[in-house]
């Protein structure tokens, strides 16, 4: 189904959860943020290439590696992010985003908005971290 948003088209509670514009609506956020960070690792990687190892001081080669080592953890993080954006445009295709894994009840729009790959409402969210804080204590 093709979908044309406009502009300033936002969801909201008022209409049909999920309809087609706001799957489309989210389909596009999700894109964006993924296409953001695929650019920003390209510039990280030519920032790496061009940026020299053989700096003649000692301070100044550490600091370079610290630099780079910063720089590849954020990338990391980036990749694990896009493999989660990638996860949830599966959930509009199959139907199941915006739902709870755990309650299978609706994830607030503004949850939503603030966190496009967010799978559990607030409520699991909460006792998800709950659970693992009272692990972690053991």
């Amino acid at each position: 189904m093709n979908v044309t948003l406009s502009p300033d088209y936002k969801p909201t509670g008022k209409e049909d959860f999920m309809n087609p514009t706001m799957l489309e609506y989210f389909r596009q956020r999700l894109l964006d943020w993924k296409a953001e960070l695929l650019n920003e690792s390209s510039e990280t990687i030519q920032h790496l290439q061009e940026s020299s190892m053989l700096e003649p001081d000692i301070a100044d080669r550490a600091s370079l590696e610290t630099e780079h080592a910063l720089e590849l953890r954020t990338r990391d993080r980036a990749r694990k992010l896009i493999a989660k954006i990638d996860e949830a445009i599966e959930r509009i295709d199959d139907g199941s985003y915006g739902y709870c894994e755990d309650s299978h009840e609706p994830i607030s729009i503004p949850r939503l908005e603030a966190r496009p790959i967010a799978t559990l409402s607030i409520d699991a969210q909460e006792r998800h971290e709950r659970m693992e804080k009272t692990h972690r204590d053991d």
